[in-house]
């Protein structure tokens, strides 16, 4: 008997931006395998499932990627409806896609269930729309954690020609500031991380290219952060609706 599995984003993690699919799979599912980043809120929708956190934190002792994909596995072949729920979207700077070609070469049935990216989300409740008629008409996505990853694709933009809005890049900030500045980017571009974007934690810092890798993060607590880059940033303070958490350090300023 085979089980089907359901690839499924979770969102930013506020329980109201899942989409309805995302929540009726929750409440069907027989197994939920969740990210470590995926807060209680979401897991009570699938109050019956058996549910077991299989996600990765920088420096943290984890549960292996072929791990993952076995338990999905073996728990569609047992006849499970499994969700496998992933932070953001399962297919931007995720896994997602190494899952879903395991699932297939194991004659698994599956579906992917498209979830709100944390890359477009956080600037958005920080009030950063990430692209602006005559200032920005495109952004660029980028994983922080290496540089020997991020490294090239920003070396490849010209400067002022598009955001940059780069998801796992918290310790990393420092070198991509550098970097950018060094391949032409004005020292005083707008520059802002989202911490923990819509849940009740939410923070955010804004300030100058040049500041980014001393901005006084530490009130964050280890939240997960966003950041964007770019002249949208100084749009912040005049968009509608945009929230006013803000960090406590003194040095912070938000849209300046």
């Amino acid at each position: 008997m085979t089980g089907f599995v359901s690839l499924v984003g979770a969102g930013p993690g506020d329980p109201e931006l899942l989409t309805l699919k995302a929540v009726r799979r929750l409440r069907a599912a027989h197994l939920v395998l969740y990210d470590a980043l995926v807060g209680p809120e979401l897991i009570a929708f699938a109050p019956s499932a058996q549910r077991f956190c299989v996600g990765k934190r920088a420096g943290r002792k984890s549960i292996s990627q072929s791990t993952i994909e076995r338990l999905m596995i073996r728990g569609a072949q047992r006849g499970k409806r499994v969700v496998r729920l992933k932070c953001g979207d399962p297919f931007i700077l995720s896994r997602g896609g190494e899952e879903a070609l395991a699932l297939r070469d194991a004659g698994v049935s599956f579906e992917v269930v498209p979830g709100v990216s944390t890359a477009v989300s956080a600037p958005a409740l920080a009030g950063i729309p990430v692209t602006y008629r005559g200032i920005a008409s495109g952004f660029v996505v980028v994983s922080g954690h290496a540089e020997t990853a991020f490294g090239p694709l920003l070396d490849a933009i010209l400067p002022d020609t598009a955001t940059i809005i780069v998801l796992m890049g918290i310790a990393s900030r420092g070198v991509l500031a550098a970097r950018l500045i060094r391949r032409g980017w004005r020292p005083e571009t707008p520059a802002a991380v989202v911490l923990a974007a819509s849940t009740p934690a939410m923070r955010r810092w804004s300030g100058r290219l040049d500041e980014l890798g001393h901005a006084p993060l530490e009130a964050g607590g280890g939240a997960p952060g966003t950041i964007v880059i770019g002249d949208v940033v100084g749009l912040q303070a005049l968009v509608a609706g945009a929230r006013a958490d803000t960090l406590t350090a003194s040095a912070i300023a938000i849209g300046r």
